[in-house]
């Protein structure tokens, strides 16, 4: 069957349910976090050393942030709703389902790659978030994770991709995979992140794609 059917259009783009913090003072507070969490993890790193590293006083971080907490959330809040956004423009555009998941997946691989602290930060300090702060934060991921399943159903339903693979399975597969990235990807490794991203999602379309018909 030819490839003819668009993926979702604007209506179905995920979206954070909060905002991500947009001011100058903000983001060089969360930078400074961001590299002193990266460099000396979280325990070992007093607000006093953020507040310095950012050139900023204990009020002004105060005033915008409650807590170390806080900025531990927001650092990895920031690339999930990045991310939500990069999906909704790559959906927005109603692609037909083999063209979203490549752009989707490319995408996602390359904006892991370029934030890989933020991601490795979030994998080795996440379990020091309280269960709000993780419950918004597994929120986002399951909309992300539920829009790029859907992706894969549309192209099965419409003959595309097989369904000899459950979407789901599919997803788990290929999502899993980039949230691993933090264990193993060096940015001065010898494959490019554009590399690694096309290669990437040319195995899970060749193993998505529906085999034509005998």
């Amino acid at each position: 069957m030819a490839d003819t059917e668009q993926a979702p259009g604007a209506a179905r783009v995920p979206e954070s349910a909060a905002p991500v913090r947009q001011s100058a003072v903000e983001r060089r507070i969360l930078a400074a976090a961001l590299r002193l969490f990266a460099e000396r993890g979280f325990d070992g790193t007093p607000v006093q050393e953020i507040v310095e590293a950012a050139e900023v006083t204990k009020g002004a971080l105060y005033h915008y942030f409650d807590s170390k907490d806080d900025l531990l959330y927001e650092i990895y809040h920031s690339l999930i709703a990045r991310q939500l956004g990069d999906m909704g423009a790559v959906l927005a555009r109603g692609l037909p389902p083999r063209e979203a998941v490549r752009g989707v997946l490319t995408g996602l691989i390359r904006s892991t790659a370029e934030h890989i602290d933020e991601a490795k930060v979030f994998a080795r300090e996440k379990d020091r978030l309280d269960d709000a702060r993780m419950r918004a934060l597994r929120a986002d991921r399951r909309r992300y994770h539920e829009t790029f399943r859907g992706l894969i159903e549309q192209g099965q339903r419409s003959g595309v991709f097989s369904d000899a693979t459950p979407a789901e399975t599919a997803t788990i597969v290929a999502l899993g995979m980039v949230n691993q990235m933090p264990a193993w990807y060096r940015p001065d490794g010898p494959k490019t992140a554009e590399r690694l991203a096309e290669e990437v999602a040319g195995f899970v379309l060749a193993a998505l794609v529906a085999p034509p018909p005998a």
